[in-house]
C-alpha cells in the first residue's frame, strides 16, 4: 500500500468537510431539543407543585365540613356534582399457569373521604334544636340511636304529617343532598303507575339476567331502575317526582326549611342520562323532610301531607293536619311492600343490619349510599308497623367510610329498640290527632277527595314472599362497607 501525497490528503478532507458540517449541525439541533424539553419539564413540575400546595390548602380549609349543604356549594353548572377523589392502588400476586409462575398485576381505585363520620362532641349535633313541641320519648330515642354520628334523624306520624321529633334540625331543614338509592321508591311508583311493570314482572338486564321489582328493591339493583328510567323517559320521571313532592317544600310554615333541587333537564348521556338519575339520584337534591313525606304517603295509603313541626305545647294542642294532595298510588302500594320488607328481612337485603338491634315487629324501608366531594351519604327511610300505630323514620348520615346506608338502617333499629325499652308502645298509641285534614291554604278538602286509607296489617309481609326471581343469583355479600350500590 502506497503513501498518500499531501495533495491527495487535501482532496479527501475537502470531500469529508460537508458531511462533517451536517453531522455537527445535527448534534447542535439535538442539543437544542433536549434543552427545550428539560425546560418544559421543569416548568410543568413547578406548576404541579404549586397546584398541589393550593389543593392541600383548600382541603385543609374545607376539613370538617360534613353537611350536605357544603357539598351542594361545589356543584358544577351542569348539575352533576364532582365525585370524591380516588387513589390508584396497584397489587401484585404470583400465580401458577401451566406449571410456570406468572406475576399478575391488579389495579383498584379507592375513594378518599375528608369528612368525619363522628362528632367530637355529641351535644353539638342537637345544639339549637327547638324541642318544646316534640314527643320527649321519641326525641330521646332518636338521640340515643344517632349517638355521635354526624347526621340527622326524624320521626313522623304518617296519619297527619306531624313531626314527632327532629334531631339536628339545622341539617334536616337544609338544602338536602343526593338521595342515592332512596330515589328508587319514586321511580318504582312511577313505573307501576305507568303500567310498565308489576312486582313480579321480570326485567331483562342483559345476558339472561332478569329480576323483578321485589328483588330489585330489596337488593337495590341499579341496572333495573336505570332500565325503568330509560323506558319512561325524563319527562315522565320528572312529572311523577314533582307529584310526589320533589322540587317543593315538604313542610308547612317550618322556619328555615330549604327546597332541595329537581333539575329541569336530564343528565347528559355521557353522564348516564335519565337512567343514572333513577338509580342513584344523580343531579337531584332531596331533603330528609321530602323523603319522609313520600314514605309517610306510602305508609298511610296515598295522602301526601304537609309536614308540621309544632314548637310549643299550644301548637300541639291546636294541631290540624294539612293535606297537600292525594296521590293515586293506593293500588300500587301492595306491589311495593314486599321489596321494602325484603330490604330489611331478606338475607340479601341492604337494610338487614336493622335486625341486629330490633325484631319485634315489621319494619319496611329503603337504603341509599353515595358520595360527593369527599363526603359520603348514608340514608335509610322507612316505617315500623308497630302494635299501636306506624312511625315513619328518616336517618341521614354524612361522613367518611363508616357512613353508608346499612349503617343508617342499623341506627333505625336502635331507635325502635330504644322506644321499646322505654315501653313506648305499651304506654300509648302514636298520636292520632282529631280533626279533618285541611289544605295548605287552611280550607276544607274538596268534596270528592278521599280520606287517608290505612292498609290492613295483614298486607305487611315480614319477609319477601315471592322469593328470589329465577335467573337472579343471590349475592353472598350484597352490601359491604365500601359499596355505593346500596
Amino acid at each position: 500500500m502506497g503513501f498518500l501525497c499531501h495533495r491527495d490528503v487535501e482532496v479527501v478532507l475537502m470531500n469529508l468537510l460537508p458531511t462533517m458540517r451536517r453531522f455537527a449541525a445535527g448534534l447542535l439541533a439535538c442539543a437544542a431539543v433536549m434543552s427545550s424539553q428539560a425546560a418544559t419539564k421543569k416548568a410543568a413540575h413547578s406548576t404541579t407543585a404549586k397546584t398541589s400546595t393550593s389543593s392541600k390548602a383548600s382541603a385543609a380549609k374545607a376539613k370538617g365540613k360534613t353537611t350536605a349543604s357544603s357539598a351542594k356549594s361545589k356543584k358544577a353548572s351542569s348539575g352533576v356534582r364532582a365525585r370524591s377523589s380516588r387513589a390508584r392502588r396497584v397489587q401484585t400476586r404470583t400465580v401458577m399457569v401451566r406449571g410456570r409462575r406468572r406475576v399478575v398485576r391488579s389495579v383498584r381505585y379507592v375513594e378518599h373521604f375528608s369528612a368525619p363520620s363522628f362528632a367530637s362532641n355529641a351535644d353539638m349535633i342537637t345544639m339549637g334544636d327547638q324541642t318544646a313541641g316534640e314527643d320527649p320519648m321519641v326525641r330521646a330515642s332518636l338521640i340515643e340511636a344517632l349517638g355521635n354520628m354526624n347526621g340527622t334523624a326524624l320521626a313522623i306520624d304518617p296519619q297527619n304529617g306531624r313531626i314527632l321529633a327532629m334531631v339536628n334540625q339545622k341539617q334536616a331543614l337544609g338544602p338536602g343532598a343526593e338521595p342515592c338509592s332512596t330515589i328508587k321508591l319514586t321511580v318504582a311508583l312511577a313505573a307501576l303507575s305507568e303500567g310498565i311493570i308489576t312486582k313480579d314482572t321480570p326485567v331483562n338486564l342483559g345476558r339472561g339476567y332478569r329480576v323483578n321489582l321485589t328483588y330489585a328493591l330489596a337488593r337495590s339493583i341499579n341496572p333495573y331502575f336505570e332500565e325503568l328510567g330509560r323506558q319512561m323517559g325524563f319527562a315522565t320521571v320528572k312529572r311523577y317526582a314533582n307529584q310526589f313532592g320533589l322540587g317543593e317544600l315538604a313542610g308547612y310554615n317550618i322556619a328555615g326549611e330549604q327546597l332541595g333541587v329537581y333539575p329541569d333537564q336530564p343528565l347528559p348521556a355521557s353522564k348516564g342520562g335519565v337512567g343514572r338519575m333513577c338509580s342513584f339520584g344523580e343531579s337531584i337534591e332531596m331533603t330528609p323532610l321530602q323523603l319522609g313525606a313520600i314514605v309517610a304517603a306510602i305508609a298511610n295509603g296515598g295522602s301526601l301531607y304537609y309536614l308540621q313541626h309544632p314548637t310549643t305545647p299550644a301548637e300541639v294542642a291546636d294541631f290540624q293536619p294539612r293535606l297537600k294532595r292525594t296521590l293515586d298510588i293506593q293500588k300500587y302500594i301492595p306491589e311495593m311492600l314486599p321489596g321494602m320488607a325484603g330490604a330489611v328481612d331478606a338475607s340479601y337485603g341492604t337494610a338487614r343490619s336493622l335486625r341486629t338491634n330490633f325484631s319485634e315487629f315489621p319494619v319496611l324501608g329503603k337504603t341509599g349510599t353515595c358520595s360527593d366531594s369527599g363526603t359520603r351519604f348514608g340514608w335509610f327511610a322507612g316505617y315500623g308497623d308497630g302494635p299501636t300505630g306506624r312511625i315513619v323514620t328518616v336517618f341521614f348520615l354524612t361522613g367518611g367510610r363508616p357512613t353508608f346506608g346499612p349503617k343508617a338502617a342499623e341506627l333505625t333499629g336502635r331507635f325502635y329498640q330504644a322506644l321499646s325499652s322505654k315501653s313506648y308502645f305499651q304506654q300509648h298509641a302514636v298520636p292520632q290527632l282529631a280533626g279533618v285534614p285541611v289544605t295548605g291554604q287552611a280550607t276544607a278538602p274538596a268534596s270528592g277527595q278521599r280520606a287517608p286509607v290505612v292498609l290492613p296489617a295483614s298486607s305487611i309481609p315480614a319477609t319477601e314472599p315471592t322469593g328470589t326471581p329465577q335467573n337472579a343469583p343471590v349475592p353472598t355479600a350484597p352490601c359491604v362497607n365500601g359499596s355505593t350500590a346500596c
